[in-house]
């Protein structure tokens, strides 16, 4: 269940301008947490990698609860989609910093990738909340 919870309000800080048409005064709210933005992101990309490397690990589950195994991994990979995007401009200053090449090769892939970050927020909700109801459905 936490993995969805998390994974809805990382999508939410991801797709600010969804909020901001139902709801003008969140502004406020987002502004507080942009700062943080970076470091949100390289925090919830680190955590949705180790989401993938732990569905991998319990591949087992495919046999006994294949649709909770699915949506583990499904919604690890958005989690870390999600937090790359955010935490791009963090990671490329910690770990690109000296090396020009790996750092337009991490361009690139952003630049790829960022167009598609709506629709991947929007994913994260609906994940995130099948996630909540999922841990509530089928129990490992």
């Amino acid at each position: 269940m936490i993995y969805g919870i998390t994974l809805i309000l990382l999508s939410i800080i991801a797709v600010p301008s969804l909020i901001l048409a139902k709801k003008p005064n969140a502004k406020e709210l987002l502004a507080k947490v942009e700062p943080y933005q970076g470091w949100i992101g390289l925090v919830f990309c680190f955590w949705g990698v180790w989401g993938i490397i732990s569905a991998v690990l319990n591949i087992g589950w495919l046999t006994t609860a294949p649709i909770w195994w699915i949506t583990l991994l499904a919604g690890s990979v958005v989690e870390a989609g999600l937090g790359f995007m955010l935490g791009f401009a963090l990671m490329n200053k910690l770990f690109l910093g000296s090396n020009p090449s790996a750092k337009e090769k991490a361009a690139n892939l952003r630049e790829k990738i960022a167009p598609k970050q709506g629709k991947l927020g929007v994913l994260g909700i609906i994940v995130g909340c099948w996630m909540i109801a999922a841990s509530f459905l089928f129990t490992v």
